[in-house]
């Protein structure tokens, strides 16, 4: 980073993430709207696209929901249950659910039950609909075994209804940098941009993306140490009698625990491993807590309080 970078404005438009997921990921440049992290697509594409009444998933990512009320769209719920492993409903339940809607705004991989959304069921459902609007927010989705193959980032030049949101954020741990982008075709980009504020991309970020791209050796390195982490948290998991997992597919676990769970988040707490009460997610009023999959060494101690915690 230079004085000069600092000086200047930045791309009004985001173009230097742009620019990455171009060369990343092979996307047509006309397809690719950079934003200021995921979050910035989330609350601009409901009032971009005028939504009035969206169906989204629970427990889910809050922020759907939230940024569609803030549209002025009525706002309804398809229940992931519990017993089912909180996978999406049957195609059929879908179809009747999308039906009375103009949008269905849901997320690959789920957060946060970390269950799969199959790529294969919304384009099936955005065939059967041209007329409504799929949005799929794949923040983790580089964390999973099956990426690039499960993404739809290639698929919205064919299906103009599919609508990508992505992040950079988790999978190269820069919260603090806010780089996300859109993905949708060039039409859709372009309506987007007439209601996109100017300059909300800073140039540290662009200048940053720019440099992600020489990443291949360490993205494939973090995938596979994920995936053998995620193995072992479900393996030795299991075997911790007052907690239950669910999901997996990412970077994290969710997990009901069987016991006060004020007691449990205080003492992991006092140990250094904060984890994510989720008893704030709707379909999740129970003794639900989120945790990370981290270093092998870190998930260990994870596993040994656990294990500690459920003894007592």
């Amino acid at each position: 980073m230079e004085e000069r970078d600092l000086i200047a404005y930045p791309s009004i438009d985001g173009g230097g993430i742009r620019d990455f997921y171009v060369e990343r990921f092979a996307l047509e440049p006309g397809s690719v709207l950079g934003t200021n992290g995921a979050a910035e697509g989330i609350y601009l594409l409901p009032r971009a696209l005028g939504l009035r009444h969206v169906l989204v998933p629970a427990p889910s990512f809050f922020e759907y929901e939230r940024a569609c009320r803030i549209a002025g769209a009525e706002v309804s719920v398809v229940e992931l249950k519990e017993e089912n492993g909180f996978a999406m409903p049957e195609f059929q339940e879908l179809v009747d659910r999308v039906e009375n809607v103009d949008a269905f705004f849901a997320a690959n991989p789920n957060n946060p039950t970390g269950t799969r959304l199959a790529p294969a069921v919304v384009l099936a459902l955005a065939s059967r609909f041209p007329d409504k609007w799929f949005l799929v927010d794949e923040a983790f989705i580089q964390f999973t075994a099956d990426f690039p193959s499960n993404s739809l980032m290639r698929e919205v030049l064919a299906f103009r209804n599919v609508v990508v949101v992505h992040s950079l954020t988790k999978f190269y741990a820069l919260p603090g940098l806010r780089l996300g982008a859109v993905i949708a075709h060039p039409d859709v980009i372009g309506r987007l941009l007439e209601h996109k504020e100017p300059w909300t991309v800073n140039a540290v970020a662009e200048r940053v993306a720019g440099r992600l791209s020489g990443c291949l050796e360490w993205e494939e390195s973090v995938r596979q140490l994920a995936g053998l982490e995620r193995e072992r948290i479900w393996r030795e998991g299991a075997s911790i009698e007052c907690m239950r997992l669910f999901g997996g597919v990412a970077n994290f676990f969710l997990a009901r625990w069987d016991g006060p769970l004020d007691h449990l988040l205080a003492r992991l707490k006092e140990q250094g491993m904060p984890v994510r009460d989720c008893r704030n997610f709707r379909g999740l009023e129970g003794e639900w807590f989120r945790f990370a999959v981290r270093w092998p060494e870190e998930n260990s101690r994870l596993i040994a309080a656990l294990r500690e915690a459920s003894d007592d």
